[in-house]
């Protein structure tokens, strides 16, 4: 047996057995930062020692293995930092999008459990600490602390809705934790997704699954010595998350901001030599808007692109005029962001194209067919099946019956995206199955703002469709009355900005006599494409 294959196999089993914070430690050395952010160098060794001693906080305020702690912050340090400290405890980080409000925040804290949630009271000048206390008290049961992260020295309140609030200063500076309580196995962090219910599921990854799919992605993006990142998505999302640990993962600088700030962006990139970034079709407008050079970012290798906008069909062309190459890529909550990716050196019709080739070479893809349930040959379009034995998620947390109906008997996930694959292994994603919608940059299902807009009275049923707008797609709600009920617009759509994401609220509503449906031997289906059409014309007229 030669020395190779047996270090080899030596590698495989570290990779199995390491945890989050035993792979911050093995780069402690490292002379160059683990992050910039806004100009401010944060070395590997200052972010490892940091979240030791926030953790030694939050074990303070009494968080155990196994409980939940809400990170509601944009892309900080800080959030980095909980992040790690709730790995070191055994705790399982909640990543809560900075945009959600009260319904949202309330449903994520009342089916999380979790026991703290850290948050910056007054980022960007939106009232936090409204929302949290606009939470109802079910929701709120078994939260036991806040705590408040601040950048302008102000004083953390001592209480908020009826919890003790702490602030991050006191805990980044207090006595660190010594012993690490994680298990490679144990799940570390959770985030929300679209599901085909009201309400988003709640996907939890393991120790395990982050580091090898972090690792892979190095490896599947020749992410090495010479390269640094730039960090576009929010870290609250798997594509950021995924951006930023295949970074961490790989000993490498990544520069990460609190806002999307295009020009700023635009200088880091020359500034830092950045090699690496990713972000979505808009972010390469505005980032090419920035520099009237012929080649604005010469030592950018690729930008690994999500085409969020339909009107942005030609922006890889677009971008090849600059310079500046485009891959399309894959991924999802369940088996992580960054799954798959097009080669830069393909030629343009194909790195146009979302999906590509796994980055774990131990990834299958398949396509099986809705309707017959059978395998499906290369080149047919069926719902996109994933084996991904290094990325896939635990489950969703606190519903077993959705895990099992996720996976088939052989282990593969339903991934609910109808594609087909190419015989060199690589896949090509076409659309959802499902109506999910793509808001704001984020999958949303619109059964979520069906059932706020249902909250309203005198509404008899919803149905949420999206259409192409200039920055993307847009929500259009379509509703029936109840007799004698009127529809007030406005008032409607204040009702949902009042408890949603402003990305989430409807541009306009509706009010018809009835859906289109096709009626079915199993069920009644509402025709979402007839709806989308209306939509079209009403508002375009």
């Amino acid at each position: 047996m030669g020395k190779s294959s047996e270090s080899s196999r030596a590698a495989r089993r570290l990779r199995v057995q390491l945890t989050l914070p035993e792979l911050l430690a093995r780069h402690a050395l490292h002379p160059f930062p683990a992050l910039i952010e806004r100009g401010k160098r944060v070395s590997f060794a200052a972010l490892a020692e940091v979240s030791r001693r926030v953790a030694g906080g939050l074990y303070r305020l009494g968080v155990a293995p196994g409980d939940r702690v809400a990170l509601w912050l944009p892309s900080t340090t800080a959030w980095l930092t909980v992040f790690f400290a709730c790995a070191q405890l055994g705790a399982i980080a909640i990543a809560v999008n900075t945009r959600f409000r009260s319904h949202e925040l309330n449903d994520v804290l009342a089916r999380s459990g979790a026991k703290v949630l850290v948050f910056w009271p007054d980022f960007k000048g939106i009232d936090f600490g409204g929302t949290l206390a606009a939470c109802d008290a079910h929701a709120l049961e078994r939260l036991q602390s806040v705590v408040a992260y601040s950048e302008d020295g102000m004083p953390a309140p001592r209480s908020l809705a009826g919890k003790a609030v702490f602030d991050y200063a006191t805990l980044s500076s207090g006595e660190p934790l010594p012993e690490n309580r994680a298990r490679a196995e144990a799940a570390c962090v959770m985030f929300t997704t679209s599901g085909t219910t009201n309400v988003p599921k709640f996907v939890l990854h393991s120790h395990r699954a982050v580091i090898r799919h972090a690792l892979d992605v190095a490896r599947g993006f020749a992410i090495g010595a010479d390269s640094k990142l730039l960090l576009i998505p929010p870290l609250c999302g798997v594509y950021g998350f995924c951006s930023a640990m295949a970074a961490l993962a790989a000993g490498r600088p990544a520069i990460i901001s609190p806002v999307w700030d295009p020009e700023q962006a635009a200088r880091d990139i020359v500034a830092h030599g950045i090699t690496h970034a990713s972000g979505t079709d808009d972010a390469v407008v505005q980032l090419l808007a920035q520099s009237q050079a012929e080649r604005p970012f010469p030592s950018l290798r690729f930008f690994s692109y999500a085409p969020f906008n339909p009107s942005l069909a030609d922006i890889v062309e677009r971008a090849d005029a600059r310079g500046m190459k485009l891959v399309g890529l894959y991924g999802s909550s369940e088996v992580q962001a960054l799954f798959a990716r097009q080669h830069e050196d393909a030629p343009l019709a194909e790195r146009r194209v979302a999906g590509g080739l796994p980055v774990s070479v131990r990834a299958r893809v398949r396509a099986r067919d809705p309707q017959t349930a059978t395998l499906l040959p290369h080149g047919e379009a069926g719902e996109l099946e994933f084996y991904a034995p290094t990325s896939s998620m635990i489950g969703y947390f606190g519903d077993a019956e959705a895990t099992s109906r996720a996976y088939t008997d052989d282990g593969y996930f339903r991934s609910g995206d109808l594609g087909y694959t190419q015989p060199d292994g690589r896949f090509v994603f076409l659309t959802r199955i499902g109506d999910s919608l793509r808001l704001g940059g984020f999958l949303v299902s619109p059964a979520e703002i069906e059932s706020v807009m249902q909250e309203m009275p005198g509404i008899a049923g919803c149905q949420v469709v999206g259409i192409p707008a200039q920055d993307g797609l847009e929500p259009i709600a379509f509703v029936l009355l109840e007799p004698r009920a009127n529809l007030d617009e406005r008032a409607a759509i204040q009702h949902v900005a009042a408890r949603l994401a402003r990305y989430k609220v409807p541009r306009r509503i509706f009010a018809i006599d009835a859906f289109p449906v096709t009626p079915g031997a199993n069920a009644t289906k509402i025709q979402k494409h007839k709806l989308r059409d209306m939509a079209q014309q009403l508002v375009r007229g």
